[in-house]
């Protein structure tokens, strides 16, 4: 049976802490689908188009990988799931008030598109307090990112708050 998985998500910009999870998703499915959500009504520091390069980037050389597609979408989360046949969504929960969201979320996916399931993820204990919004926070005023995200992605943030 092939088993595909969405990895949904913002990824704005992607961290140790997704690269993580989608090591862990890589090595559980036979597809991964990175799926960055793109939406118009929120601010993002890089377009999508630019989160799914910097993805790429960070996953070009790893082995891990070999199963693992980027794309992006607009909508309803299941509504892209259902489009591309997927029977199940990753997302990572680092504390309890991811999980309280993430609940929510599942258990509003299911109603939508019974037919899909969610498994969530922890990620290495070394990750836990990674967030996209602190990483910008650290960008913003030039911070040390070395240790929350890769070279390529920290790069990027210094550009964009550069200017």
């Amino acid at each position: 049976m092939h088993t595909l998985a969405l990895y949904p998500g913002s990824f704005d910009p992607i961290t140790y802490g997704h690269l993580d999870i989608l090591e862990r998703a890589a090595n559980l499915f036979d597809q991964v689908k990175v799926t960055v959500a793109v939406n118009k009504e929120k601010r993002s520091v890089f377009t999508g188009d630019e989160r799914v390069a910097l993805i790429n980037e960070c996953i070009a050389d790893k082995e891990w990988a070999a199963n693992i597609e980027v794309d992006q979408f607009t909508g309803l989360l299941v509504n892209h799931a259902k489009k591309l046949k997927a029977k199940t969504l990753v997302r990572g929960v680092r504390q309890i008030s991811d999980f309280e969201y993430e609940f929510r979320m599942a258990l509003t996916n299911k109603r939508l598109a019974p037919e899909v399931d969610t498994i969530f993820l922890m990620p290495a204990e070394e990750f836990t307090f990674i967030s996209a919004s602190l990483v910008k926070e650290i960008a913003y005023w030039d911070g040390d990112l070395s240790s929350f995200v890769p070279n390529n992605v920290a790069a990027a943030l210094k550009e964009k708050f550069q200017k």
